[in-house]
């Protein structure tokens, strides 16, 4: 099992246009970060290779050809925000690699309806003028009781369960992944699972304190040191991250305000500033 960051920078990307920081300029290639974004791949319980993405961001063209992606089983997203869902249109290519299989996607509604909205050309595509070459998808509507009662959607021996998170205002989604009973991890293997995700939170409701205990693995928001109104600064991912006890904790969503060397030699045992094309 494979965890790859496919991007780690914040909604205008690093480096951003017109700037001359030294971030920006840096000649260091970790300091180059597209949308974030991630990708688990793994071998299912009948020996079958999966992909799950966490988000579909606008440089998932750019970071599938990266990776070497090749399918996509399903796609999770965790709010309905630019940087985190205009590459939906790029998975057809995953659905003719994958001789004409559907990809089912998981939102909440209004996430859901932003896609509708956004992609009308692939959720009604009767409606296009000429038949289009648009994605086959299968919708899943990620409830609110769903969420209050951590119930988990089941892929290919992989449980996904949603976390409620606040993204300022906005109540966003993180996902706690976990291994279905029965689907055990090779003997002498170092297991990434239980996984939590959580990009773009800005704070933790009392009630999703507890399906993050636990995790081995943990993914967080840090945009940058300065406080900010929807994201975790640096100081504030690092509490979060300690309270959650993890294993080992990797950092997304930073701005060009974060050098990566300087800032990793900052932070406490066991954390780690993510960068593009990590793959743990």
């Amino acid at each position: 099992m494979r965890l790859t960051f496919l991007g780690t920078g914040t909604s205008s990307g690093v480096p951003a246009i017109g700037c001359e920081c030294t971030v920006c300029t840096s000649a260091d290639p970790r300091d180059a970060r597209l949308r974030t974004s991630a990708a688990l791949r793994w071998v299912d319980p009948s020996g079958r290779e999966r992909v799950l993405l966490l988000d579909a961001g606008p440089d998932l063209r750019a970071q599938s050809l990266r990776e070497g992606l090749k399918r996509s089983d399903a796609i999770f997203f965790t709010h309905n925000h630019v940087d985190h869902t205009f590459g939906l249109d790029e998975v057809r290519r995953f659905n003719v690699m994958m001789g004409r299989e559907t990809i089912s996607i998981y939102a909440e509604e209004a996430t859901m309806a932003h896609l509708r909205r956004v992609y009308t050309h692939i959720f009604d595509r009767d409606r296009n003028v000429d038949d289009s070459f648009v994605a086959s998808l299968i919708p899943w509507t990620i409830t609110e009781d769903d969420v209050r009662a951590s119930r988990a959607a089941e892929v290919h021996g992989l449980m996904v369960t949603p976390i409620r998170l606040l993204h300022g205002r906005l109540p966003i989604l993180g996902f706690r992944i976990d291994r279905a009973r029965g689907f055990e991890p090779p003997e002498r293997s170092v297991d990434l699972l239980p996984l939590a995700y959580c990009t773009d939170v800005s704070a933790i409701p009392n009630e999703s304190w507890k399906p993050l205990r636990g995790v081995r693995t943990l993914v967080m928001d840090a945009l940058r040191h300065r406080k900010h109104p929807t994201h975790f600064t640096l100081d504030e991912a690092v509490n979060a991250a300690a309270s959650i006890g993890a294993d080992r904790t990797y950092f997304v969503h930073m701005s060009h305000d974060l050098a990566h060397e300087a800032t990793q030699a900052t932070l406490p045992a066991g954390m780690f500033l993510a960068h593009d094309g990590l793959t743990i």
